[in-house]
């Protein structure tokens, strides 16, 4: 088992963007530590990418833009996002985020999903 670091920093976006191979696009960092309670990534969305339309049930989503540009369409319309917004995406709400044609960078922190469990079935 590998010891929890503890507090403190855990990646640097600059080197992040310089280590990952240009093309790559989806989660370029994950919070992995074990006994968390938050999830958080980091993720790149190539030039005019898309994450469809969709809702999350479960969990509030905070977004902070990192880097690029691109929209962030919800049922209050659409807005544009460039470095620096941060947008909060409550449980329930429909959303889909597009880059522009400089690509989009954003960090993504939530609640973490508890893990699946193995249960016996209940007693009939």
């Amino acid at each position: 088992m590998t010891p929890n670091p503890g507090p403190g920093m855990l990646t640097q976006l600059e080197s992040l963007l310089h280590d990952a191979p240009a093309d790559r696009s989806g989660a370029l960092w994950r919070l992995a530590e074990e006994g968390r309670q938050l999830d958080a990534n980091i993720i790149r969305l190539p030039p005019n990418a898309e994450v469809a339309a969709h809702v999350e049930p479960d969990l509030d989503v905070l977004v902070q833009v990192l880097g690029g540009s691109g929209r962030l369409e919800t049922d209050n319309g659409r807005q544009a996002l460039s470095p620096g917004c941060t947008a909060w995406l409550p449980h329930g709400a429909r959303r889909a985020l597009a880059a522009d044609a400089d690509g989009l960078v954003y960090l993504t922190v939530h609640r973490r999903r508890p893990g699946l469990a193995i249960r016996p079935a209940p007693a009939s």
